[in-house]
């Protein structure tokens, strides 16, 4: 079993940017968390990030027929980008949302997640521990449902 963790535009940047908000540990942090939480699953991974949405568009797109799903973190896209919200559609593969932060306790442009309605579940407000619990979650759906 293999997913495809994605991760959107500023998440280089962690450590560095609003670290009140998204914590103190770096992007490279992040990756070690995703890789160490897939091989606690047994599922092979690959960990993306990029700035760009047509790049993230892409690699949701090359998932299809090379990954069992995908774990998301779309970042600011979240609340813009339909073309990302279509790509989880059109690929058809199970997908769960992370957010670092409680996205649904802060600004109000950031209460509508396009991303989210593509996704079986959304894990928001749990830092790294969102990554982890978002690929136990998608492991387990994935289990479950398979056979059906």
């Amino acid at each position: 079993m293999k997913f495809v963790i994605i991760n959107g535009p500023n998440l280089n940047m962690l450590g560095t940017r609003e670290p009140e908000i998204y914590g103190k540990e770096d992007y490279a942090s992040l990756e070690a968390c995703c890789k160490s939480a897939c091989k606690e699953a047994g599922v092979l991974c690959e960990v993306y990030q990029s700035n760009h949405e047509g790049e993230i568009v892409d690699k949701i797109q090359e998932a299809y027929g090379n990954a069992d799903g995908i774990v998301i973190n779309p970042a600011a896209y979240t609340h813009t980008s339909i073309a990302i919200l279509d790509a989880l559609k059109a690929v058809g593969l199970p997908a769960v949302e992370v957010h670092l932060s409680d996205v649904s306790a802060r600004e109000p442009f950031r209460q509508v997640s396009y991303a989210g309605m593509a996704c079986i579940k959304t894990f928001a407000g749990y830092g790294f521990e969102g990554y982890r619990k978002a690929v136990k979650y998608l492991r387990e759906w994935i289990d479950t449902y398979k056979e059906i």
